[in-house]
C-alpha cells in the first residue's frame, strides 16, 4: 500500500527550534526541509518529522512508552550511525548494545535523547524481516 514516495509523518515537541536543528540537521545529519515561526520539518531517514514549538516537552528522556527512530535493513546503515553519533558526541541513554541475545527477535540498537528530551531508537535486526 506505501509507495516509495510516501512518508509516515511523525510530530514531536520542541522547546528551542535552534537546538532542533542543530541536533536534528548537524547532529545526526538528516535534512532540513521546511522551518517557520513555530515548527521545522526534516526529512528524517526518508520519513518526516516535524518538531513544534511547545513548553510541554518531557522533562527527562524516557524510552517508554514513547520513542522513534529507524530500524535499518543494512548493518552497514547502523554502523555508520554509530560511528557518527560517536563522532559528534551525541547524548546516547542507551547503547549501541544488542537486545534479545540468542532469540530470532536479536538485533542491534541505540537510543539517542534530543535536546527536548524526545528519545530516538536505531536498530539493525540480524533477520531483516523483523525490521518491521
Amino acid at each position: 500500500m506505501r509507495d516509495t514516495h510516501d512518508a509516515c509523518h511523525v510530530a514531536i515537541p520542541a522547546r528551542d527550534l535552534d537546538e532542533a536543528v542543530e541536533f536534528y540537521v548537524f547532529g545526526l545529519g538528516v535534512k532540513m526541509a521546511r522551518r517557520y515561526a513555530d515548527r521545522v520539518t526534516f526529512d528524517f531517514f526518508g520519513d518526516q518529522l516535524v518538531c513544534h514549538l511547545s513548553d510541554e516537552v518531557p522533562e527527562e528522556a524516557v524510552m517508554y512508552p514513547r520513542h522513534f527512530g529507524v530500524s535499518f535493513a543494512r548493518p552497514e546503515d547502523f554502523d555508520r550511525l554509530a560511528r557518527l553519533v560517536e563522532t559528534r558526541k551525541l547524548r546516547v541513554l542507551t547503547g549501541p548494545s544488542v537486545r534479545f541475545e540468542g532469540t530470532a527477535e536479536q538485533h542491534r540498537t541505540l537510543a539517542l535523547a534530543d535536546p527536548s528530551n524526545n528519545v530516538i531508537e536505531f536498530k539493525n535486526y540480524d533477520d531483516p524481516r523483523l525490521q518491521y
